[in-house]
């Protein structure tokens, strides 16, 4: 009952990326102090490990971050090096008639070492978010100006084809005219004229209906001409 059958060993590091030079912070605790034995960290598995913290033989680059524990096995490993890359064990160890054998061991921290730190540093970043900023700022002021043109250029192109300015325009209701064309336009709006080689020299004018005031000698009911003309010669 006392061989710790419900023993574990609890390595909640699956992987860890640390720089050349750094120190590395590997993490095992056990669940109970049962079977006898020691608590070891083993770089590799199989016939190819290697110790890497024995508490009987400590190495001048491994302490354990908290000495007298019975149950936190955790290691601080000094001055990475790249040939400290590797997967590392907790392992639980127990004491029999023939020497230690393993009894438990954690599932494993995959270590990678780089040479240089895989992260930006907070300058690095910060200078490329701005460069991306003032990009964005810039691609967002050259879309509003090639909004802009194009719609003064649809205003002008709606001024030639029939739109109107926002202000009245006296003709407004199309394209632009010439003289000659607002002035026939207006001499169509004339009441019909007996045609005569005399109305080549005559001038109309259109008069605008005068508002209706009350006339002596006009009978009620009485109805206005819409149109006046004036007849006079040509110069």
């Amino acid at each position: 009952a006392q061989s710790g059958t419900d023993f574990e060993v609890r390595q909640p590091q699956g992987r860890v990326s640390v720089t050349v030079g750094q120190n590395l912070t590997l993490t095992c605790t056990v669940s109970g102090l049962l079977p006898l034995g020691p608590v070891r960290w083993l770089k590799g598995s199989g016939s190819d490990s290697q110790t890497v913290y024995d508490q009987r033989n400590p190495s001048p680059r491994v302490l354990r971050v908290v000495n007298e524990s019975n149950m936190d096995f955790t290691i601080l490993i000094t001055d990475i090096d790249l040939e400290d890359a590797g997967t590392y064990y907790c392992v639980k160890f127990q004491k029999s008639e023939f020497g230690d054998k393993v009894f438990r061991r954690g599932g494993g921290t995959m270590v990678s070492v780089h040479e240089t730190s895989p992260f930006p540093s907070v300058g690095v970043a910060a200078a490329v978010l701005c460069f991306v900023l003032v990009v964005l700022i810039l691609a967002f002021c050259l879309y509003r100006r090639k909004q802009r043109a194009e719609g003064q250029s649809q205003r002008v192109a709606g001024v030639t084809t029939g739109s109107c300015w926002p202000f009245p325009v006296p003709w407004c209701a199309g394209s632009p005219r010439t003289s000659s064309e607002v002035q026939d336009a207006e001499t169509a709006k004339l009441p019909h004229q007996p045609s005569s080689e005399v109305d080549r020299d005559i001038h109309y004018a259109d008069l605008q209906p005068l508002p209706m005031a009350r006339s002596p000698g006009r009978s009620p009911g009485a109805e206005l001409t819409e149109y006046a003309s004036i007849r006079g010669a040509a110069k």
